[in-house]
């Protein structure tokens, strides 16, 4: 009889315990949750009679947790909506179109939703995000959390970890001090539209028809001449093989009655092939280019054309620049510039945070991610009158003061004094008037007062009462 007493209890509370769990899950179900968490779930897809997305059939165990209206299931991340409860203790979440919360911003619907008895609806299992967006305002002051509506947040689901493209950080690139810029050379192998010059270094071969032993090849000395038979130094530098053709022969005549002197280019670009070998990296980082970075005066050089302004310049306008001088000496020869690497660039953060000091500005940057470069800021920090300095353009200072506290606090949802930084910004965050009344009194009284006059007190208990002790 104990025995049979035992087992009818242990299922009365077996089964209590099941209509207790279905009866919260339908009122959760009822007041808008959407969502069972549970650590050990068999889900598997059964087709839905009411729509084309998959339902789920989950076995409930033990330990069940329910949770808010946007939260994933555990082991499928897929919130869902509508609930189906079967005799055999297992819940059936399927997928339904259901209203969606709050005003759309602007008058526009959610995308992919549709209109059902006067309201915008959507798939559950892709519920909008709502919040606030700095469009949804009017212009007249920041926008508020009474603005609260749907915005765009997981416009990639899964792929937000990527994020959007965004557009560039400026319209256009200006080339800085610090700037490492890599020219990589080119041959044009274009045709001149004029007849080709001799220049320094290039060789000639000389052939005569008469006396074989005018015979030779020449290379224009460095003083534009070469060396010829019975005539010695004969100038021949910025001269074409045709002007050298007709000068030599005419020279000649002086020692022969006929001559027959012709005149054929043997190596020519001289000055181009030394700059190539100038520049040649191919053993190294591969091709024919030079690193050179800006100097601190605005400009860089190269070879052949020296220093060559180009601070402020962008990339385009310094490849223009450097192709236009290098005309002036070689022919055939054009270069590409390519930003290498930026020069750094840096913050300063200082005052009331955990590790003050100077960081990388690798990106854009903003007043509250400076604060949380620097660790957060201390108890007692004013965050209402953090100090932002800056630089202009002529090395003027500028100064400003931003309040954040009511976004670090979360109060203000769009903060206009979350400013974009520039480089060398030192943004200083203020001790607050509490924290500041407390170190006049421990300089005062701990390290002023107490330490000109040290005085202890100490307590001893005796039985027949107490006795203070002084030193």
């Amino acid at each position: 009889m104990n025995r049979t007493t035992n087992l009818r209890t242990k299922n009365w509370r077996t089964n209590s315990w099941r209509l207790l769990v279905l009866a919260v899950i339908s009122v959760t179900a009822g007041s808008g949750a959407t969502d069972v968490r549970e650590s050990n779930v068999e889900p598997h897809f059964v087709k839905s009679r009411a729509s084309a997305c998959p339902c789920i059939t989950t076995r409930i165990q033990p330990a069940v947790y329910l949770a808010g209206p946007s939260a994933p299931l555990a082991t499928t991340g897929t919130a869902f909506t509508d609930w189906a409860f079967t005799a055999t203790s297992s819940i059936q979440l399927c997928q339904g179109i259901e209203p969606l919360p709050g005003p759309q911003p602007m008058g526009q619907p959610p995308i992919n939703a549709v209109q059902s008895g006067g309201h915008w609806c959507g798939n559950a299992c892709q519920r909008p995000i709502s919040g606030v967006d700095c469009l949804s305002g009017n212009g007249c002051g920041e926008p508020h959390w009474n603005t609260w509506g749907p915005i765009p947040w997981q416009a990639f689901a899964q792929g937000e970890y990527v994020g959007p493209a965004r557009g560039p950080h400026v319209p256009e690139y200006h080339v800085r001090v610090d700037d490492l810029i890599e020219f990589i050379y080119v041959l044009t192998r274009e045709e001149l539209d004029q007849k080709y010059l001799l220049e320094v270094g290039d060789v000639i071969r000389i052939k005569s028809l008469i006396d074989p032993n005018l015979d030779r090849e020449v290379t224009i000395q460095p003083d534009g001449t070469i060396d010829a038979l019975l005539l010695g130094q004969v100038r021949v530098v910025r001269l074409s093989s045709d002007e050298i053709t007709k000068l030599l022969n005419e020279q000649y005549k002086k020692f022969y009655k006929m001559t027959d002197i012709n005149v054929t280019r043997v190596k020519t670009q001289t000055r181009l092939e030394d700059l190539r070998a100038a520049v040649d990296s191919r053993f190294f980082s591969g091709g024919q280019g030079k690193q050179v970075r800006v100097t601190p005066e605005g400009t860089i050089s190269l070879p052949l054309i020296g220093a060559v302004p180009a601070q402020g310049l962008t990339l385009d306008e310094l490849k223009r620049e450097v192709d236009a001088r290098y005309r002036e000496v070689v022919a055939g020869l054009e270069v590409s510039p390519i930003l290498a690497q930026r020069a750094p660039r840096y913050i300063y953060v200082v005052g009331e945070v955990r590790n003050p000091g100077r960081y990388d500005l690798q990106g854009p940057t903003t007043a509250m991610q400076s604060i949380a470069l620097a660790g957060g800021w201390n108890n007692g920090g004013n965050l209402r009158q953090i100090v932002v300095f800056r630089r202009a353009e002529d090395w003027r200072l500028l100064a400003t003061k931003l309040d954040i506290r009511g976004a670090l606090y979360g109060e203000r949802p769009q903060p206009a004094d979350e400013i974009w930084l520039r480089d060398s910004d030192i943004v200083a965050v203020p001790k607050s008037s509490i924290q500041r009344v407390d170190d006049v009194l421990e300089l005062v009284f701990t390290r002023g007062v107490y330490r000109a006059f040290p005085i202890s007190f100490g307590y001893q208990f005796l039985s027949g009462g107490s006795t203070v002790i002084t030193n």
